[in-house]
C-alpha cells in the first residue's frame, strides 16, 4: 500500500482522522491509497470491494451512505483495460471518497447493489457503454442503447460510425438494422475551395459589388 503523506499537512482534521481509520481497517483490501484535491482515493482489490463499501457505508465513523456515481474508464493498452470508479459522499463527515477497481472484459465485479441500491442504473450504464460485467446485479441489461445494439460505444476502440445504422423501412413497415454506409449525398458539399469562393451568389452578396 502506498500513501501520499506529503498531503497530510494540507488535510482537514476530519479528513486526516478518516484516513487513519481507513489505513488501519482496510489495508488488506487496498492496492493504493492517497488524497488529492481534498478527496480520498482508494484503489481496491476486486475481491475486497464489497467489504470496503460495506465498511464505508455502515461504520459510524465513516457513514458514506450516498452513492453519487459509478462510471467506467477504458485503458485499451492495459491487460485489465477497465477501471470502475465509485464516488461516495458522507453527509455526516462532509467528505467524499473515490474508489477504483480494475477488471478486464471477461472478469465480473461484485455488484454494489447489495450495499447501495442506487448503484442499479449506474452499473447498467457501465455495462451498456463499456461491457463491464457485474455479478449479483438484479437486472443487468442495456440502459441507453437499443435492444439490438452491437458493441459498447464508450470503448476507445469502438468505431466512430458504429457497426450498424437504424432506419424505418416504409416497405417493411418496421425499424431495420443495416451496415453503416456513408451516403455520397451527405458528403457532396455544394461549394468550391473556400479561398476561391463559390460560383453562385450567396444570400446577401447581391448587395455588394465583386
Amino acid at each position: 500500500m502506498t500513501a501520499d503523506t506529503a498531503n497530510d499537512s494540507a488535510m482537514s482534521e476530519g479528513l486526516l482522522e478518516l484516513c487513519e481509520i481507513i489505513r488501519s481497517e482496510l489495508s488488506a483490501h487496498l492496492v493504493s491509497f492517497d488524497v488529492a484535491f481534498g478527496e480520498l482515493n482508494l484503489r481496491v482489490k476486486r475481491e475486497g470491494l464489497i467489504d470496503v463499501l460495506r465498511f464505508l457505508h455502515d461504520d459510524s465513523r465513516m457513514h458514506f451512505i450516498s452513492i453519487i456515481d459509478i462510471c467506467g474508464v477504458d485503458y485499451p493498452a492495459r491487460e485489465e483495460r477497465f477501471d470502475v470508479v465509485y464516488h461516495l459522499l458522507s453527509p455526516r463527515q462532509n467528505e467524499r471518497v473515490r474508489i477504483s477497481v480494475a477488471t478486464d472484459e471477461k472478469t465480473p465485479i461484485p455488484s454494489a447493489t447489495q450495499v447501495y441500491i442506487g448503484a442499479d442504473w449506474f452499473e447498467r450504464e457501465a455495462y451498456d457503454m463499456y461491457g463491464i460485467l457485474f455479478t449479483g446485479h438484479p437486472d443487468l441489461r442495456r440502459l441507453l442503447t437499443d435492444y439490438g445494439f452491437d458493441g459498447h460505444p464508450m470503448r476507445k476502440d469502438f468505431p466512430l460510425t458504429g457497426y450498424a445504422e437504424v432506419r424505418y423501412d416504409d416497405e417493411k413497415k418496421r425499424v431495420v438494422y443495416e451496415p453503416v454506409s456513408l451516403r455520397q449525398e451527405f458528403r457532396n458539399f455544394d461549394y468550391e475551395s473556400p479561398w476561391e469562393g463559390t460560383d453562385y451568389v450567396l444570400p446577401g452578396d447581391e448587395k455588394t459589388s465583386r
